[in-house]
């Protein structure tokens, strides 16, 4: 009765990644989560739809054959991720679909940008060619695209080509505080990743040291034109959410990344602390640090707790 925080499904975003081929491909690093082929992936959002929780976000396994340097098939309006968004919205057509702009799934090094010969990340060249994506991702249906690179001026190039392009009640969840993190690795080998990547990505993404950082990055992407914000990753940055919560007025969510996720099911398989419990708790923690949703790979379980 007197309880300040309160969960639901509907403070839930269900992350769903998505392979070529006609098979579920269980992922070793997250037990319990699958690679979806675009046959199945309608399964999944009425899924959704049947346990309340109102958006999915797709992350597609581009075929190592697609991936260039110059991240091309990120272009190609009929990709993995356009067909899965048509999919999604074709099975459950009031369930968000939401989709990640950048590049590291469809280049051939890894990174979420273009890089030149030296290996650096080349920002404005990357902006080109995620403004082009998130238009061909609207174009397919996406509600929601959620620029994920961190590179420098790209929300506001995307608000504007979304605006041209007529596509105006499409929302941009900026990924706008996404630090250089260790809790990263089963993610990078759920979309084919990790063994590709060439060095970090310490040179855009955020120093775990620094705080008031992420509130001047904050800023830059509300002035941009950001209708969302999202903090990345979740658990160990309760602090970040908190001083963005404080700071801004615009919906703020957490990434509870796949990292987190491996911990708690890695604890619970060896007895360390019951599975549903620890979610619960770390989910309920988000809500109490200011989060207006999370995106978990645990959201349909967390709906079925939830009742």
């Amino acid at each position: 009765m007197v309880a300040e925080t309160s969960l639901a499904p509907s403070d839930l975003i269900w992350p769903l990644f998505i392979a070529d081929g006609d098979a579920e491909e269980p992922i070793a690093s997250l037990p319990g989560v699958s690679r979806w082929p675009v046959a199945l992936i309608g399964e999944r959002v009425r899924e959704a739809q049947a346990l309340g929780i109102p958006c999915v976000a797709l992350f597609p396994n581009t075929p190592p054959g697609l991936r260039t340097i110059g991240a091309a098939e990120a272009l190609n309006r009929d990709n993995l991720i356009c067909r899965a968004i048509k999919a999604a919205k074709d099975a459950a057509p009031e369930v968000g679909v939401m989709t990640d702009v950048a590049l590291d799934p469809y280049t051939a090094d890894g990174h979420d940008g273009i890089t030149g010969p030296d290996g650096c990340v080349l920002n404005d060249e990357t902006v080109a060619v995620l403004t082009h994506q998130a238009v061909v991702q609207a174009e397919a249906g996406a509600d929601i695209v959620a620029p994920s690179d961190m590179m420098d001026g790209r929300v506001g190039a995307i608000r504007g080509a979304l605006e041209q392009a007529g596509h105006c009640n499409v929302q941009i969840m900026a990924y706008a505080a996404k630090y250089a993190s260790a809790f990263y690795g089963p993610f990078r080998d759920a979309v084919g990743s990790r063994g590709l990547l060439k060095g970090d990505k310490k040179t855009y993404q955020m120093d775990p040291r620094n705080g008031s950082e992420a509130l001047r990055e904050v800023a830059l992407d509300i002035a941009e034109g950001a209708d969302l914000i999202l903090v990345k990753p979740g658990l160990a940055y309760l602090d970040i959410v908190w001083r963005v919560r404080e700071r801004f007025e615009l919906p703020v969510f957490a990434y509870q990344v796949s990292g987190e996720y491996a911990m708690i099911e890695a604890a619970a398989a060896a007895g360390a602390g019951d599975r549903d419990a620890l979610l619960m708790e770390t989910l309920t923690a988000f809500k109490r640090a200011g989060c207006a949703g999370v995106l978990t790979y645990h959201a349909a379980v967390a709906a079925r707790l939830l009742g």
